[in-house]
This record gives C-alpha cells, structure tokens and sequence, in this order.
C-alpha cells in the first residue's frame, strides 16, 4: 500500500493570549503551520514552524486556510469561527476539519467535519498535548459506538454506500437499534476503543448466517461483488466496507 499522505495542519491565533498557546502547540506540533496577526507575529517567532504573519483582516484569510489545510485549530472564540468560516462551506467530504481552543487552553472543540474531516481525532490530539478537556458532541464518540462513516479508515477500508444509507444507518448504530456485523475479509482488529462492544453489535462471519428480519442495519466488511438485489432486499439498511486486497483477515 502506498504511505498516506500527511496531514496539512494551520494553528491559528488573533490575540495575543492565543497567539501565546498557539505558539505553545506549535513547538508540540513541529509538522503544523502557524497563522496569526502580524501584529503579535514576535510572540510566535521563537517556534520552528512556518509562520505566516497576515495583515488586514483575519476573514480573508479564511478561504487561504481552508484551501491550504486539512486540520484548522483555532485560538478564536467558537461564535466567531462560526461566523467566519459559514460563507466557504462546501460539505462534509470537501471542508477541512476546524477545531476551536479556547485561550486558556482548557477546552478543545471539533466545530466541523468531526469523522470524516479527522476534526474529532485532531481534537483528541491537540487536548492531549496541552493536557486539556476534548469536548466532542457527534453522536458515536459520545455514545462510544460505531462511526459508521468512517469504520475502518484508519486501516485502509473503503466504504460503499448511498449517503442516505450512512444516515439512515448511523441514526440505528447510534438509536441502540441491533446492528449486524458481518466481517468476511480485513483486520479483525477494527474496534479501537477501550470500552467492549455495545451490546446491540453483533458480529457474523457470514451475511448467511444473519436472520435479517431481527436487524435494523448491516454492515458488511467484504471483497464480495454485492449483487443489485442484495441492495434492492436491504436498501437503506446496508453499509458496505472493503478492506485493501492485501489486508489478510
């Protein structure tokens, strides 16, 4: 398989609070860019990172940030990153991940493209290395199930769904509804969280073996061609997942 790409990370401040803990993850993150007002650019100048020092106003440095990165973490206040990043707002597969930090560095929020954009990963990251409180609210971390959009990412797993069939399912996954679990192909070793299985999971070696009148959803880890009447049978009940070919189960 081919090394992944790296991840293009902006740390951005406009006081000088923020600039003082942008500077502080900074050195932390030596891969990460640092964005701030020219006129506290001597606060972050000591760090190793590239230092882009703007001038004018910060909203028109937003739609460079969002072009150039993959994670944004913000020294900002939230309304205020709401306020500025509304007008560049594609969709959750083409936005970057945001992540807002407050200026005492306590708290740590993913604000946009949690899963699918890594903003939730990012924020377990940075509150980790400034030993702050990470405060996600999409469902499935909360509840500390299945995210359904993202299963397996980190393991090369590509999903093949309708997005209304990930919907539909994340609501089930995350509703308690009894959810099937078929892996026939990959790494056994999906569930990364410290915590066992929800109890409405249930895992199958094979899509035979599941009575589908008892489930709500099926997600089906598979190099199997998926027939149109498989489909067809589950409709928005089905989420299919495939694993790289040479990932050996």
């Amino acid at each position: 398989m081919s090394e992944p790409t790296a991840v293009r990370v902006a740390i951005v401040a406009i006081t000088k609070h923020g600039a003082d803990q942008a500077a502080r993850l900074a050195r932390l993150m030596p891969q990460a860019s640092v964005c701030v007002t020219a006129k506290f650019a001597e606060v972050v100048q000591s760090v190793p990172n590239p230092v882009h020092a703007y001038n004018g106003a910060f909203k028109d440095e937003i739609e460079g940030l969002f072009e150039r990165y993959d994670q944004i973490v913000f020294f900002v206040s939230l309304g205020a990153v709401v306020r500025l990043i509304a007008p560049h707002l594609k969709s959750k597969d083409q936005d970057p991940g945001v992540v807002v930090v407050d200026d005492a560095g306590q708290f740590v929020i993913p604000v946009l493209s949690g899963h699918v954009g890594g903003a939730n990963a990012c924020a377990e990251q940075v509150a980790a290395l400034l030993g702050a409180t990470p405060v996600l609210t999409t469902a499935s971390d909360v509840g500390k199930t299945i995210p359904v959009d993202i299963l397996g990412r980190e393991l090369g797993w590509k999903v093949e769904a309708p997005k209304l069939n990930i919907t539909r399912v994340s609501a089930h996954v995350v509703n308690g509804d009894p959810i099937a679990v078929v892996q026939e192909a990959g790494s056994p070793h999906w569930w990364t969280r410290p915590t066992p299985l929800p109890p409405n999971i249930h895992r199958f070696e094979r899509l035979a073996d599941v009575d589908l009148d008892r489930f709500k959803a099926v997600l089906w880890i598979t190099h199997a061609k998926v027939e149109e009447s498989c489909w067809q049978q589950l409709r928005e009940r089905l989420v299919v997942y495939r694993p790289p070919l040479d990932a050996a189960l």
